[in-house]
């Protein structure tokens, strides 16, 4: 007798703890009309809980979804840390870039994007939450490129900015720098080509090799974005600012956020031990980082999540 009622408790117990879990937020496919098409997006609020903050995601560069995922590199750092602010009770959105949708469309050119494309985006973002008036105030999280865009959007239309990953330079020194540790053989004609785009002229001819990177298609947008300098733009910025790096990052490195600290020193700069690029705890090599790309299983660092709760709890 006594085992039947120890059963049915746990089983009670197990029952009440699952139902508990379902319940905790709500998530819906939200999307968004702005002037140029339809943003297709989730909405994730706590079930219970009114008047909160709520974060607005931008993911990073290329094609990532939602999710922080793109092609076979599914990882959900975005989903991940979505669902762990909103067991603090912070309502997130985030979005599918239009880009996404729109090449996807008979009759797409890649010729006509422009950086400026994904800044809009986001500020009707903004501007749709601003007049639901469903929350206390609006944050940006920019995650790697999307910390640009973020800065760009923020500016007197948010009330705080959280930039992880972060570029600290121009899109042109990154590049330059990277072709130099990858195909130093082509470094010299990498930055006669910035160079170029800089002054805003396209470049005919180049090295097949960098076709990927250089093609006609791709140009107008490489010269819209690399007209703007982060440092340039983040000390423009009157709001609240996060800057998080982690030390296990292979992409964007510390210093890049130490050079945006430097350029708005308001900003609140937190750099987290151990944590990559896409937020996961790495405690070996870069076999171990490269491989947490593809490793959807693997939770984000919950340092993270503890960063941006103290900053949104200190400015809401």
């Amino acid at each position: 007798m006594k085992n039947s009622i120890l059963r049915l408790v746990l089983i009670l117990a197990f029952i009440t703890n699952v139902f508990c879990q379902e319940t905790i937020f709500n998530e819906i496919d939200y999307n968004i009309p702005i002037s140029t098409t339809e943003l297709k997006g989730t909405l994730l609020t706590p079930a219970t809980i009114k008047n909160i903050p709520l974060v607005i995601f931008i993911s990073g560069s290329g094609s990532p979804d939602r999710n922080g995922n793109s092609g076979f590199l599914i990882n959900n750092s975005l989903k991940y840390l979505a669902e762990s602010l909103v067991k603090h009770n912070i309502a997130s959105y985030r979005f599918d870039k239009s880009i996404i949708l729109e090449s996807k469309k008979e009759g797409f050119k890649e010729d006509n994007v422009r950086f400026e494309d994904e800044v809009n985006e986001v500020k009707e973002i903004i501007n749709h939450f601003k007049k639901n008036k469903s929350y206390t105030k609006l944050y940006i999280i920019g995650h790697s490129q999307g910390s640009l865009v973020g800065i760009l959007a923020a500016d007197k239309n948010a009330d705080g900015l959280i930039s992880i990953a972060g570029a600290g330079r121009p899109i042109d020194e990154i590049i330059a720098e990277q072709i130099g540790k990858q195909a130093p053989f082509l470094k010299d004609e990498t930055i006669t080509i910035l160079s170029e785009l800089k002054k805003g002229k396209m470049v005919e001819e180049f090295n097949p090799m960098l076709t990927s990177l250089f093609r006609k298609s791709v140009q107008p947008f490489l010269i819209s974005w690399i007209k703007y300098h982060p440092q340039y733009e983040i000390h423009k910025l009157k709001i609240p600012i996060l800057l998080i790096n982690g030390t296990k990052d292979i992409q964007v490195p510390q210093s890049d956020a130490i050079l945006l600290k430097e350029a708005n020193t308001n900003a609140e700069l937190v750099i987290i031990e151990n944590m990559n690029h896409i937020f996961k705890r790495i405690d070996g090599g870069i076999v171990e980082n490269q491989q947490s790309y593809t490793n959807p299983n693997l939770p984000i660092m919950e340092e993270l999540t503890q960063a941006i709760v103290k900053f949104i709890k200190t400015n809401n």
